[in-house]
């Protein structure tokens, strides 16, 4: 707002500022289970998956404000492509298999968590839903 030479307040646009985000980058698991049989992320390790993530983001000293939040999520609408996690504000969505063999999350977390370098091979195609 500006003010009128006799006082009055007119209608100019303020400043607003977005604020610095509180975290830099929060990935979310599905951990969503269907009862019904249907398709879930629960049914494909994701628990397991969100249990490594964050026990490497802590590891590698990301957590906290200004850094990595790793969260539990209802949901996220992707299951054919489960198990899904999603990185934000990036809004990069990841389908990974994470096994004695294999460890996805922790080329998530080193990759994509730290370095802000996607991991293309685990990238879900933008057509994969429900």
């Amino acid at each position: 707002m500006t003010e009128s030479p006799n006082g009055a307040k007119t209608g100019a646009v303020a400043d607003v500022r977005q604020p610095a985000s509180y975290y830099e980058r929060h990935i979310f698991f599905c951990l969503n289970e269907r009862k019904n049989g249907e398709q879930c992320c629960a049914h494909h390790g994701a628990a397991e998956g969100f249990d490594r993530c964050k026990m490497q983001v802590k590891a590698a000293g990301l957590s906290g404000p200004g850094k990595v939040r790793v969260n539990k999520a209802g949901c996220l609408d992707r299951c054919a492509a489960g198990p899904v996690a999603v990185v934000y504000p990036e809004a990069v969505w990841y389908s990974f298999v994470d096994n004695h063999d294999n460890h996805d999350i922790d080329e998530i977390v080193e990759s994509h968590l730290k370095n802000g370098r996607v991991v293309e091979r685990l990238l879900i195609p933008g057509d994969v839903g429900r």
